[in-house]
């Protein structure tokens, strides 16, 4: 491995009332951009092969810095290693937290990153870089992780959104996070885990004048767009292309198939329920499913917080890791849990841990991927990376490399502009692919 691997640093919401029709908004503030196509990403053989492709990812955003020292890299007995041991993992010589026990049994399918180094230490830098990859500075906004796994290999056979997201609050379409590539490639998140708002056609509205309006909207756009940018009548046909799906599966909502026993097992709070919604939709075949938990920015009563919140992340990731190998998914499904930092090693005068890009941690399972393992180190207080670092850019190449795809060749074509997909100065990390 390259010693300097390290490369250069470099929600917003429209409400659920909105998502079926007044994206117009959102779409007008990003016409001012570029829309990648895949013209010049791939040959017309190679888009073909892209698209057919069933892999898929679960995506864990941590949101707010969940502590390297109180998760995958303990550090106790040490000046900064807090009250919490660490504990054997079913591989051995790998340990962890002993707030994750449950994590420690199925350590034999991740992958647990120890080596990030990404320099951004705010949640307004720090967020939408790690989940943009970080790319060089180009003049665009680049899409997140969601926005590019979705418009580099489609929404597959299922026919459903490819990027959906599952979130605490309010719903809604989230054009933003895709960037240049433009706003139909964004994500439908489903607040607090449930459908949209109106979804189901009104009873007033026959199926045939449903049919009618349809067919009249499809007409008008297609006038609409002869001589104009085509990208904000796209992002509108997206949605209701939406719609029209999610109103032929509203069985993926209906708690009431769950099982006691699922329930039970995932947990009662958000994050339980919300992963196994997360599981319903990638055995439906969604593309990209976005799974974000609040709350752990523990810079007061770090301890308590994350002796709260570890048991929860704990419960409901091994329970999915659990199934997905169960049911022979995590052969196809690539899932990565982060955040947006880590935390400090020095513990603040309110008993928290601060904000700490400069060495942190990441676990990953399932397709292109080696399991059980955890590469890179920090040094025994945990104050640095100890040997190589790996930055944001790094994990970007590794992911793309485990669903298929070469981010040293792939480029997006921003209407003539060439884009590397990935930080073109960083590359995968070979010690975690399969």
């Amino acid at each position: 491995m390259n010693s300097n691997r390290l490369c250069k640093p470099g929600e917003h919401e429209v409400s659920r009332r909105h998502w079926l029709g007044a994206t117009a908004t959102g779409a007008a503030a990003l016409s001012g951009l570029s829309v990648g196509g895949l013209g010049g990403l791939v040959s017309e053989a190679g888009a073909a092969e892209l698209a057919s492709k069933d892999k898929q990812v679960l995506f864990i955003w941590i949101d707010g810095g969940m502590s390297q020292f109180e998760s995958w890299d303990p550090k106790p007995g040490t000046q900064f290693g807090g009250p919490f041991r660490s504990i054997q993992t079913a591989v051995p010589g790998v340990q962890i937290s002993e707030l994750m026990p449950r994590s420690a049994q199925v350590m034999q399918h991740l992958a647990v990153v120890r080596n990030l180094c990404t320099q951004d230490n705010s949640h307004s830098a720090g967020v939408p870089r790690i989940q943009r990859g970080d790319p060089k500075d180009r003049g665009v906004v680049y899409p997140y992780f969601g926005s590019a796994v979705s418009k580099l290999m489609g929404s597959g056979k299922s026919g459903l959104p490819p990027y959906v997201s599952i979130k605490p609050g309010s719903g809604g379409f989230v054009y933003q996070d895709a960037g240049f590539l433009g706003p139909q490639f964004g994500a439908l998140a489903f607040g607090d885990g449930k459908p949209p708002d109106n979804l189901l056609r009104h009873e007033s509205i026959s199926a045939a004048d449903d049919l009618a309006r349809n067919a009249l909207r499809t007409s008008l756009n297609r006038r609409y767009t002869e001589r104009r940018r085509t990208e904000n009548v796209n992002a509108h046909a997206a949605v209701f292309d939406m719609a029209a799906t999610l109103m032929k599966r509203q069985d993926l909502f209906d708690t009431t198939k769950l099982s006691a026993t699922d329930i039970t097992r995932y947990g009662t709070h958000d994050f339980g329920q919300h992963l196994l919604l997360a599981r319903n939709m990638l055995e439906a075949g969604v593309r990209f499913v976005k799974v974000t938990s609040y709350g752990w920015d523990t810079h007061g009563d770090n301890f308590l917080g994350h002796q709260s919140l570890m048991p929860r992340f704990d419960q409901a990731f091994a329970s999915i890791i659990e199934d997905l190998h169960e049911r022979g998914m995590l052969n196809n499904v690539l899932v990565i849990a982060m955040s947006e930092f880590g935390r400090t090693p020095r513990i603040n005068g309110h008993i928290g841990r601060d904000h700490w890009p400069e060495s942190w941690s990441l676990a990953l399972a399932g397709c292109g991927l080696k399991s059980g393992l955890a590469v890179g180190q920090t040094n025994a207080l945990g104050t640095a990376v100890e040997g190589d670092a790996s930055d944001i850019g790094h994990m970007f190449h590794t992911w793309f490399a485990a669903l298929g795809l070469d981010a040293k060749k792939l480029e997006y074509d921003n209407h003539g502009q060439p884009l590397p997909i990935a930080h073109d100065g960083c590359s995968a990390v070979k010690e975690l692919l399969a």
